[in-house]
């Protein structure tokens, strides 16, 4: 049982997540084998105030980035 953990930040839709689960899904039988119905996807979502790249919180970089584009 192949378990697959997503983890993002908050803001898809319930459709962009079947979406991305049935691609995940596909792409990991096509590459692995096995039977789709075996594929478990978790999806995760995280506050970019809980997330940090580079040692900077990504809500840091974003306000960063937002105030750079103005």
């Amino acid at each position: 049982m192949p378990v697959i953990n997503i983890q993002m930040f908050h803001g898809r839709t319930l459709a962009q997540k079947r979406a991305i689960a049935k691609s995940v899904t596909q792409s990991f039988v096509e590459a692995a084998g096995g039977n789709p119905q075996s594929v478990h996807v978790i999806f995760t979502e995280v506050s970019q105030d809980d997330w940090a790249v580079a040692g900077d919180l990504c809500s840091d970089r974003a306000a960063a980035a937002a105030t750079h584009n103005k």
